[in-house]
């Protein structure tokens, strides 16, 4: 079954959303301060939010806006 382009588009913004959201909550914990060198995130890959079927996120990696980086994780092609 192939998805749509409007399930493909609001499973992307859906990802995208879950990562930062990931992202500023790793931030946000003790430790991660201007001054203790942690610097950025290293939330780079996220289990896909739900709601979408597999064949969805597989077809978003097919067009090359996520990569698989195993065990179910994906992460935007973008990064590293």
């Amino acid at each position: 079954m192939a998805a749509n382009p409007e399930d493909l588009k609001r499973a992307l913004k859906a990802f995208k959303k879950r990562l930062k959201l990931a992202q500023l909550d790793e931030d946000s914990r003790l430790g991660h301060g201007a001054l203790s060198g942690t610097g950025r995130s290293k939330i780079m890959a996220i289990q896909p939010p739900a709601g979408f079927p597999r064949e969805v996120w597989e077809e978003l990696v097919n067009q090359g806006h996520l990569r698989s980086a195993g065990y179910g994780l994906y992460e935007l092609a973008g990064t590293r």
